[in-house]
């Protein structure tokens, strides 16, 4: 008796359709439901490997490598100018994660641009920043700042090199003016010079120099330029105010810097008592300049 066999059961077409519908390989051209299109390699119906994505609603363009949907390795973003129709690169370097991170270039303009190291979209390590109005600066970045240590090259060829906060001057750091002819080194607080030390630097081969040289710490202004003798050289004396603290406690004291100029002779203070003018050094009139005293704990 002949054996009939049932025919094989065909595949439903809603299985076909999907078999057909899913994304391996390289693909020419797949467009989204809001206009977005995608030429490139697929991998499990996700952008993987080498592809170019074009967004509709603002003209971006991202040409480079992909992985698992996510502009992940090396690829450069560029944007569509509404005056000119062109398309102009915004972003050259690398990815991970869908955003910019490690080494890449960001141009903010024609004469705008940042070269250096990126951490989540943001200026992070190591850059160089190119200002529309010439400046340069170059140094370590935080948080798409200037934070850490970094020079700061002015368009007059004037410098800044030291320590950054926040974008901006906090700490220890020089100050070139070159154009004058003069360095300040000192401590700075938000942009502003709080307490340093300013001294002539070049300033026979500077363009605009100061009218007058600074004058050396402890000389007159008849004897600008000129040394004193050694015996005739300023002398410093410390004074020194009675503690208040307990013993074994951390005493706070009063220091006195004074400089015995000729004439006047220099005598330490008794114990208890305060330095009376003239016995120090102290000016006796108004007119003549005052040491202020400075503070500091041992």
């Amino acid at each position: 008796m002949p054996i009939s066999k049932c025919p094989p059961k065909s595949e439903p077409l809603w299985k076909a359709w999907d078999r057909k519908a899913q994304k391996n390989g390289l693909r020419h051209q797949v467009f989204a439901v809001n206009g977005d299109h995608y030429v490139g390699k697929w991998k499990d119906n996700l952008k993987h490997g080498k592809g170019t994505q074009v967004w509709r609603k603002n003209g971006a363009i991202y040409e480079g490598d992909w992985k698992f949907g996510k502009r992940d390795g090396y690829g450069t973003l560029s944007l569509s100018d509404q005056e000119t129709g062109k398309y102009r690169r915004v972003y050259s370097g690398w990815w991970k994660g869908d955003k910019k991170c490690g080494y890449g270039i960001q141009f903010f303009g024609p004469k705008e641009y940042y070269e250096g190291d990126w951490c989540g979209n943001q200026r992070s390590g190591w850059g160089r920043m190119y200002y529309s109005n010439g400046d340069i600066y170059e140094g370590q970045w935080c948080n798409d700042k200037p934070e850490g240590e970094g020079m700061l090259r002015l368009k007059n060829g004037n410098r800044y090199e030291g320590n950054w906060q926040r974008g901006m001057k906090n700490g220890w750091g020089r100050f070139f003016h070159l154009d004058h002819g003069q360095l300040f080194e000192g401590l700075w607080v938000d942009n502003i010079a709080k307490c340093g030390t300013m001294i002539d630097c070049g300033r026979d081969e500077a363009p605009k120099p100061t009218q007058f040289p600074i004058p050396e710490v402890g000389s007159s202004p008849g004897s600008w330029g000129h040394t004193q003798p050694r015996e005739r050289q300023n002398s410093t004396h410390s004074y020194t105010q009675p503690g208040r603290a307990q013993p074994g406690q951390e005493t706070d004291k009063v220091l006195f810097s004074v400089r015995a100029t000729p004439g006047r002779l220099a005598v330490p203070p008794k114990a208890g008592s305060a330095p009376k003018a003239g016995s120090l050094g102290l000016p006796c009139s108004p007119n003549q300049p005052l040491l202020l005293p400075s503070r500091s704990k041992f």
